[in-house]
């Protein structure tokens, strides 16, 4: 679990990140989940981007991402969900305590 000063350290290094995966109509499913588990273990942040074709709450879409793929949820803004998890083999991120 994420303090809140984490959550806000994570937030300002993901400013700048651009989203590397898109949620579209079809909604979540295990090839996508597979995908963020993957990428997440190289980068550590990663942006999901929720499109517009999507009916679903992107907090909601958030959450579950973050419960199926093991990772921290950092922030929901607007369409955008910032997800975070501590890598084995290529950690970078030091976080505050």
């Amino acid at each position: 679990m994420l303090t809140g000063k984490q959550k806000r350290y994570l937030r300002s290094l993901a400013h700048h990140l651009t989203p590397i995966f898109q949620v579209g109509k079809g909604g979540t499913n295990d090839h996508l989940v597979r995908h963020i588990q993957e990428a997440i273990e190289v980068r550590e942040l990663i942006k999901v981007s929720v499109l517009n074709n999507n009916d679903e709450d992107p907090r909601e879409i958030g959450a579950e991402l973050a419960e199926k793929s093991g990772c921290e949820l950092v922030q929901v803004i607007g369409k955008t969900i910032v997800l975070y998890k501590e890598s084995v083999d290529h950690k970078e991120i030091e976080l505050p305590r």
